[in-house]
Order: C-alpha cells, then sequence, then structure tokens
C-alpha cells in the first residue's frame, strides 16, 4: 500500500459524526469526581481464517490516532471489523463488513460468536463483539478494501507466522486482534 500523509494536524472538535466528547460528573464514594470520555458506537471485529492459505485475513489501513501517538506506525494490522449502527443482528454486521472490507460472502450462520469486550476503557468504554467466520477463494466475490473513503489493503499471514507478528512491536496492531489469535491457538485449533 503506498500512501503520503503530509499537512497532519489537529484542531477542536465542535460537530461530530462518530463520537461524541463528554464530561462526566459523578460522586464516588461521597467524593465529586470528573471524568473527560467520548460516546461511541460498539462495534462487532472477525477474525477470518482461510482455509487454503492456512493464514489469517487482515486489514491493514492508516489510522490517524495511531500515526498522531506515534508517526513510526504509518498502518495498523486489524482484524475485518465495523461499527454498530443500523438496526440488526451482530451477525448481519460482521457479515456486511467481512464483504466489504476483504470481498468474501460468507453465510450468516457459518459467523461464530467467540465472545463480546469492552476497548478503551478509560475514554469510551464500546463494546466490541468478536466472532470467527472460515472463507476460501470459492467465497471472494470481490477484492474488498472498503467502502466510501475507506483504504483497506488486504494481509495473509500464515498461521505459522502469527505467535510470533504477536510480539513483533514493530507492527501496530489491536488488542482484539491479539486476544482473537490467543483464542484460535487455544481453543479453536485444538479441537
Amino acid at each position: 500500500m503506498n500512501i503520503d500523509i503530509t499537512n497532519f494536524k489537529t484542531s477542536k472538535l465542535t460537530q461530530t459524526q462518530f463520537v461524541h466528547p463528554v464530561k462526566i460528573t459523578y460522586l464516588q464514594d461521597g467524593q465529586p469526581r470528573v471524568w473527560e470520555a467520548v460516546k461511541s458506537h460498539d462495534s462487532v471485529s472477525i477474525l477470518l481464517y482461510h482455509t487454503q492459505k492456512d493464514a489469517f485475513v487482515l486489514v491493514k489501513q492508516f489510522r490517524p490516532p495511531v500515526y498522531l501517538t506515534d508517526k513510526n506506525f504509518l498502518f495498523t494490522y486489524e482484524l475485518c471489523a465495523g461499527i454498530v449502527d443500523k438496526n440488526c443482528s451482530l451477525e448481519q454486521i460482521a457479515k456486511e463488513e467481512i464483504f466489504e472490507e476483504c470481498g468474501y460472502e460468507v453465510n450468516i450462520k457459518d459467523i461464530q460468536k467467540i465472545s463480546s469486550f469492552f476497548t478503551n476503557v478509560g475514554i469510551s468504554g464500546a463494546k466490541q463483539h468478536l466472532y470467527f467466520a472460515k472463507v476460501d477463494d470459492s467465497m471472494k466475490i470481490n477484492e474488498g478494501g472498503g467502502i466510501h473513503t475507506e483504504q483497506i489493503e488486504l494481509e495473509y499471514l500464515k498461521t505459522s507466522d502469527a505467535k510470533e507478528f504477536l510480539y513483533d512491536e514493530s507492527k501496530a496492531k489491536t488488542p482484539g486482534l491479539m486476544f482473537a489469535f490467543m483464542w484460535y491457538f487455544d481453543e479453536y485449533n485444538r479441537t
């Protein structure tokens, strides 16, 4: 993926579409407390396993907040994922994200729930719902890459390289991806 980042700057957020900064005031043990937070959407993420390649299908993309924190990381490696912003089942949203981001048509009954957990607990506390699905070449309908302004590149990571990848700090990755890999090796791959 070739990308050129220039003129990178921050400004105050006044009108928001996906996140909403809030100030929270409350009493804890009778003492007044103040917390700054961001209300955001819950999300789904999917660990995709390509059976013919014996590889995980990862999404590689530019994430401005990561770049803001550390300019050494131009890309992140993530699971296929998306926000919960419509009134349908989580599995349906997962199916749509697999198609949009990765180009695979997966039957909704073949999307297996792994677990749910909270992310960014100090700032947003949004819930992420983690799923697993298998894909193969016969299910590939399009190139994926996302919709609208998304610029997503797919990476196929051999399962034999995944454990080393987990601890490779030169690659920016999410805790959800790391947890999903550990689940695969600990639970799924054991059976």
